[in-house]
This record gives structure tokens, C-alpha cells and sequence, in this order.
């Protein structure tokens, strides 16, 4: 039985670098199965992502074993890395507030094993959706927050996180807005959607201001939770094409439909080690 390995890095671009890490799989007797690499020659940057396999037996099979040897390789080349098993599934805490489009699809793509992730929490501020998360065997916990108890509720929070061991943090249409101190500690590890209308259309009913606009496209933006509300760095975005016969309230379900689907993509690619921080930007291996 093999075991699979995912490697992420990003460092200054330096001749020998590729070379070094190919050596270092190759003295571990490591199958490389996917490679991808993107050098940004603006900064003078790499970044690179490689899969590989490992049949059981061999010397340092375990995970730590091969972390520990790559420390080396590393330090010699000034590399930002993760080395992480494959087959283990990052937890997920999925928070909602009452529209459960999102939702529903997350928890649908994990049940039918489309979602490289294990969801072990739902957590909202209000408690429409419980029975969604109770139908797929999800405990589900009610979070009430106020202006004057949102210190309380996001230590809950963040306990929550500390107990279910969570690795990311989804914002499925959480209908809160995030304390910077909060925004710091969940710093890369969690993922917000918005429509992508914003700021254009910020405030209530931008399905409805973009109607009367004439808009021709409805989208969608996932990214990055940054105590810059909505500006955190971009992951996926999808876009959908409509035009002057579609009502607002058309409008809304393409715009959910966008929604659903830049967040499942931008949940799977940063559970499968695809996505790479780069300042405010992301580099995604899809």
C-alpha cells in the first residue's frame, strides 16, 4: 500500500531549486504524480505544489520522517513550506446565517465524497438551519450575537474551533461582520463568498439595484477573511451571463447559483494544499 503526499512551497527563485526537491523525493523513494510550478518573475518568486506517492516500507515513510528530512532542503533555499498527508481530510467548521444555498451544496458534495474535506460543525447566529445540518448527521450549534455580546460569541467561537480540532473556517453566507481581532487569528484559514456586485451595489437588495443598472453579468468572489471586509485575497470567482428579461428575483437565484459555485471550488482547492498565499493575491493550482 502506498501513501500520498502533497508538498507546498513558495521562496525566491534560485537555479537548483527544482533539482533540490526532485533529489530529495527521489533519495526517498518518492513517485511524483503531480507537478505544478509558477514562477513570478515580478518579484522573483516561486511557487510550487508537488504530489507524490510513497510505497509502504520504505525507510521514513511517516509523515514526520519526511518532514524532518526535508527541513534541510528547505532551510538551504529559504522556503515557506507544508508538506501534509493526502489522506487526511482538513476539518471544517461551515458557519451560516439563514440563507442556506451554500450550505446545502457543501454538505451535498460531502456527502457524495465531491469534497475533499470533513465537516464536523455547523455554527450560526441564528437557528433556521439546524434541521439542514441534523438531516446530514451534523452537529449544528446556535451562536445569538449582538453588538454588545460579540466579544462573547466570538470566543465561543474560537473555542469551537480549539475543541473540533477545525483546520478551516467557511463562511456560507454569514451574515456577520468578522472583529479584526478574529479576522487575525483565523488568518488564511478561513474563506468568505460574497456576490461579486460589491462594492457597486453594497447595501440592502444589490439584486435589485443591479436590475434597474441593466446588469449583464451576475457573479460571485471567494476569498480570503481579512479584516479588510471583502477585500481579502481572491481564490475563485465565477461569473454567469444574463439579461433584460431576467427579474430581480431571477437575479437572486442565478446570483446564489455563482455563489455555490466559487465557494465549493475555493473549499476544495485550499483542502487539497492548491492555494498558495502571494502578498493580497493567491496562487491557485487548479
Amino acid at each position: 500500500m502506498t501513501s500520498e503526499f502533497v508538498l507546498t512551497l513558495s521562496c525566491p527563485g534560485r537555479p537548483g531549486l527544482l533539482h533540490a526537491v526532485t533529489a530529495f523525493l527521489l533519495e526517498h523513494g518518492c513517485d511524483i504524480t503531480e507537478h505544478q510550478q509558477f514562477d513570478d518573475e515580478e518579484h522573483g518568486s516561486v511557487f510550487l505544489r508537488t504530489s507524490f506517492t510513497r510505497p509502504a516500507g520504505v525507510t521514513l515513510e511517516t509523515l514526520d520522517g519526511l518532514q524532518e528530512s526535508f527541513v534541510r532542503v528547505a532551510a538551504a533555499y529559504g522556503m515557506e513550506w507544508q508538506l501534509r498527508d493526502a489522506s487526511v481530510k482538513p476539518r471544517v467548521l461551515v458557519m451560516v446565517s439563514k440563507f442556506g444555498h451554500c450550505l446545502a451544496d457543501l454538505l451535498y458534495r460531502w456527502r457524495s465524497n465531491a469534497l475533499d474535506a470533513e465537516i464536523v460543525l455547523v455554527a450560526s447566529n441564528h437557528p433556521d438551519l439546524e434541521p439542514m445540518a441534523a438531516a446530514e448527521g451534523v452537529p449544528f450549534t446556535h451562536i445569538p450575537i449582538t453588538a454588545d455580546t460579540k466579544p462573547e460569541a466570538e470566543a465561543e467561537l474560537l473555542a469551537l474551533v480549539e475543541e473540533h480540532q477545525v483546520d478551516l473556517v467557511v463562511l456560507a453566507r454569514y451574515m456577520q461582520v468578522l472583529s479584526d481581532e478574529l479576522c487575525k487569528e483565523l488568518e488564511g484559514r478561513a474563506i468568505n463568498i460574497h456576490h461579486s456586485f460589491l462594492p457597486s451595489f453594497a447595501g440592502a437588495k444589490p439584486y435589485h439595484q443591479a436590475h434597474r443598472r441593466g446588469v449583464k453579468l451576475v457573479g460571485a468572489t471567494a476569498h480570503y477573511v481579512t479584516a479588510d471586509l471583502d477585500e481579502g485575497p481572491i481564490i475563485e470567482q465565477e461569473i454567469i451571463r444574463v439579461d433584460h428579461r431576467s427579474s430581480p428575483d431571477q437575479l437572486v437565484t442565478v446570483g446564489r447559483d455563482a455563489e455555490r459555485l466559487a465557494l465549493a471550488r475555493a473549499v476544495n482547492w485550499h483542502c487539497q494544499g492548491r492555494i498558495l498565499l502571494h502578498g493580497n493575491r493567491t496562487v491557485v493550482f487548479s
